[in-house]
């Protein structure tokens, strides 16, 4: 949410700022919030002067009281009656109108950075650079279910008896492979001066209304039943909402936090579910980082996140590439956002597997999260992006380490968590 100062004194440019999100739609919600700021100010002078005439009225009750002129007094308690009623009439009004506002507010997108790359969907996002050179050997690299199957390692027959389609059982190496990679990611990120946490994988409503959009919400996220409490579709909403309504001093800053957590998303679109493998599922699990620094540390914060994924996956033999997210692929609340790319042999492309936001002030106003400097309380900037998700990082390292003979090899960071092994070879 941005601030409402900015849509007062420059609504030409938030208006130009939708335009470049394609959003045209919601041009009049900047003129709607206009008029509506308007009475809202208006009724706050009303109620300003009525209670001070109601104060005013209030001490002459009390001075005809001590003269002992009650029928004078009773005349102007009449008064004050009056005067309590229009209040709340317009207290109620002062309510009606920064709700409208507040719901409007919700709508109306981030201001991009001036490097976003100006675009309608992700097939403008612009590649930046590669890691790593892209391969192709010169043997067939399998779909990765059928190199998995290899393995014994996946079984979503039973998961789709159990829960349907979209989950799925890992099993044997496989499974131990995909805990290597989330034991190495939480342990990277340790070394890289980043404090772990286990968060909660649900959340309140409110907290789920201060970090994302109604629409992504209505497309992501799973709600309990007669309960208020969501599912997360990211521990990026339960770690940025663990400092809702808080105010840290400025020495505390920056926080930088990684986190791990179960995922959950209907996966609801055009993309669908993927019935054979795993790239698109309702369940995974994932390393994220999250950081609250003062606004003037968030770009470079942002450069630091995404170098530390790209290195991570350098680390398990994967070339990637970065890929600057134009203004129609990225969310309302981002400023900025970049994807991380891994190449796949078996495809001959890249596919995300990270993704790298600044959402500037926004889910700090959204939330209340300030920090406490020597100017008075400011609100914080928060960032996020993926350490490791699987199991599509798990896919990447299948297809980038996989051997002529169906073996996998084990990229040397992840062999203490593989029980020193430096190759898997198939069941079958």
């Amino acid at each position: 949410m941005i601030d409402i100062k900015l849509i007062r004194e420059n609504p030409y440019m938030v208006k130009e700022n939708i335009k470049k999100k394609f959003q045209d739609h919601k041009l009049a919600l900047v003129d709607e919030i206009l008029e509506l700021d308007r009475k809202n100010r208006e009724a706050k002078l009303n109620g300003d002067n009525l209670r001070a005439e109601r104060k005013k009225l209030s001490e002459q009750v009390g001075k005809l009281m001590k003269s002992n002129q009650k029928e004078e007094a009773d005349v102007i308690r009449q008064e004050v009656n009056k005067l309590n009623d229009a209040l709340a009439e317009n207290e109620a009004l002062e309510e009606q109108y920064s709700e409208e506002i507040k719901e409007k507010m919700y709508k109306i997108p981030n201001i991009l950075d001036a490097s976003v790359p100006i675009g309608k969907d992700d097939s403008e996002n612009v590649e930046v650079q590669k890691f790593g050179e892209p391969f192709v050997p010169n043997y067939e690299i399998p779909h990765h279910a059928d190199i998995i199957d290899k393995f014994n390692g996946l079984d979503k027959e039973s998961a789709g008896r159990t829960s349907g389609v979209g989950f799925y059982y890992l099993i044997g190496d496989i499974a131990r492979l995909h805990e290597a990679m989330l034991a190495y990611a939480r342990d990277y990120m340790i070394d890289n001066g980043f404090t772990y946490c286990i968060p909660p994988f649900m959340i309140r409503s409110n907290v789920v209304n201060g970090v994302m959009s109604f629409d992504e919400m209505e497309a992501m996220m799973y709600k309990i039943e007669g309960e208020d409490l969501y599912l997360i579709g990211t521990s990026e909403h339960s770690m940025i909402g663990k400092f809702k309504d808080q105010i840290v001093s400025e020495s505390q800053l920056p926080i930088t936090l990684t986190s791990y957590s179960p995922c959950f998303r209907k996966e609801i679109g055009s993309h669908g579910l993927e019935e054979r493998g795993l790239y698109r599922v309702h369940q995974f699990e994932k390393q994220e980082m999250i950081v609250l620094c003062k606004p003037e540390d968030s770009m470079e914060w942002y450069n630091k996140m995404f170098h530390l994924s790209i290195d991570l996956f350098r680390n398990l033999n994967i070339p990637v590439r970065q890929l600057d997210c134009c203004s129609g692929d990225m969310a309302d609340l981002k400023v900025k956002s970049c994807d991380i790319e891994a190449w796949s042999p078996r495809q001959k492309k890249y596919f995300e597997v990270c993704s790298c936001s600044t959402l500037g002030d926004a889910q700090a106003r959204r939330l209340g999260i300030r920090y406490k400097s020597k100017d008075g309380n400011k609100f914080v900037h928060t960032l996020n992006n993926t350490v490791l998700a699987t199991p599509r990082a798990l896919i990447a390292l299948l297809e980038c380490n996989y051997n002529e003979d169906g073996s996998i090899n084990i990229p040397k960071v992840l062999q203490p968590y593989m029980g020193g092994k430096d190759r898997i070879t198939p069941n079958n």
